[in-house]
């Protein structure tokens, strides 16, 4: 009887308490960046192909003026009254033989 108990065997916990360890502050530190001056330098590219834009805008514009072909006027087509009235009680009646 017990062979298969092995001696010293102890069950294990299930629940263990964690250690907690003190977390080390550390003091924050200044960030040093140079944004101001990328944002500097971003704004005077922008600048210049905002100018180079208009510049090729308004020669665009100045071209297709040029080659534009000069609008056509439009003529206007006078329709004639009918010289007989229509006669409503006669196509009543042609519709009906339908």
């Amino acid at each position: 009887m017990g062979k298969n108990k092995l001696k010293g065997s102890k069950q294990k916990n299930v629940f263990r308490v964690v250690k907690k360890q003190p977390k080390n502050k550390n003091k924050t530190k200044p960030v040093t960046t140079t944004l101001k001056h990328i944002n500097a330098v971003k704004n005077k590219k922008v600048e210049t192909l905002d100018q180079m834009f208009t510049e090729v805008q308004g020669d665009v514009q100045s071209v297709s003026k040029s080659v534009a072909p000069k609008p056509k006027k439009q003529t206007q087509v006078v329709r004639e009254p009918p010289k007989e009235s229509v006669n409503v009680d006669n196509a009543a009646q042609l519709f009906s033989q339908l």
